[in-house]
């Protein structure tokens, strides 16, 4: 740290710099820094987790990001339903599809604890489906509407209305159970159900309207898996078949494939994701004997390294939404 000098003349020194009064104000030699300020972006929260529908399950549960603590029950969505794809705004918090053939998009408030409300459908109900935000938009990619019918849709609704979603293009391939990430400028579907299981990478534009291409790998293909996002890299954690434990990890600057950064406390499919500024989470899930989980795992955005248990959900369940504020 450099040393202050005040002097007889008025002026300040410090390192290599002075700070010089005068009768207009004063004078600075030297450079003046600002440091970026850096917010979250709308798949990237600062505040808390949300976990909403699952199996036979309307519940919307909240945890704190800054803090290991439970869940709370926050509300409840307008109908319970499982299979869905979360999306997150900078206001509330999004549940689209679900249930096979459902093509409800709730929407729930992050400022207020308080039940969702039906805002607008998808272009068809399916169910088994991702989700990707931007700051303006949701997105829900894939899914299916029965077995074995699988689709490629890429569906886009807004933020700022209650409106219907449109189909604004396609997934390189049909598909169901992949995990969502999005970048800043990005959407991406990784992984996922076929037939057989695939480790595909999908990255398709927010900017405009268009078709994914295909932009690298996972380490291994598999499907029912977590997304989560940082500001720099996408993961894609546990997943099927039979039960996998890996973190994988890509990178959004560069069009490449996946590396193995870590291991979930334990394995785990159809469980939730959310995303800090700080860390990735799964929650709920299927448990390696085949039992619903209540936990919430997290990993550090910031290290490669494996998820740690640390807290719980107001009640076990799995195939549910992820969001987060």
């Amino acid at each position: 740290m450099a040393q202050i000098q005040f002097n007889a003349d008025g002026t300040i020194n410090f390192g290599d710099y002075t700070l010089t009064f005068t009768n207009d104000g004063f004078e600075f030699d030297g450079a003046i820094l600002a440091t970026e300020h850096v917010e979250a972006y709308s798949f990237q929260g600062s505040v808390s987790g949300y976990t909403s529908g699952g199996f036979s399950m309307n519940t919307i549960d909240k945890f704190p990001f800054s803090a290991s603590a439970n869940a709370t029950d926050v509300g409840d969505l307008t109908q319970a339903r499982y299979k869905t794809a979360g999306q997150s705004s900078s206001e509330s918090g999004y549940t689209s599809g679900g249930n096979y053939t459902v093509n409800i998009i709730d929407k729930f408030p992050f400022a207020v604890d308080a039940n969702a409300t039906d805002v607008g459908d998808l272009t068809q109900g399916r169910h088994m489906v991702a989700g990707q935000s931007n700051a303006e938009s949701g997105y829900t990619s894939g899914g299916s509407i029965s077995n074995p019918s699988y689709i490629n849709v890429i569906d886009k609704f807004p933020f700022s209305a209650s409106a219907n979603a449109t189909d604004v293009g396609d997934l390189t391939q049909a598909r169901r159970e992949s995990a969502g990430q999005s970048s800043t400028v990005s959407g991406y579907t990784s992984g996922g159900f076929v037939p057989p299981a695939i480790d595909t990478i999908d990255k398709f534009p927010f900017a405009t309207n268009a078709n994914a291409t295909d932009v690298g790998n996972l380490t291994r293909g598999r499907y029912r898996t977590s997304g989560q996002s940082s500001a720099d890299s996408g993961y894609t954690s546990g997943g099927s078949p039979p039960l996998f434990d890996t973190i994988d990890k890509f990178s959004f600057a560069s069009d490449a494939n996946a590396t193995n950064v870590g291991l979930l406390f334990s394995g785990s499919r159809n469980g939730a994701g959310q995303s800090s500024m700080e860390s990735g989470y799964v929650s709920g899930g299927a448990n390696p004997g085949g039992s619903y989980s209540d936990v919430i795992q997290k990993f550090s955005f910031a290290s490669d390294g494996n998820a740690t248990d640390v807290s719980n959900l107001t009640q076990a369940r799995l195939q549910a939404a992820g969001q987060q504020v």
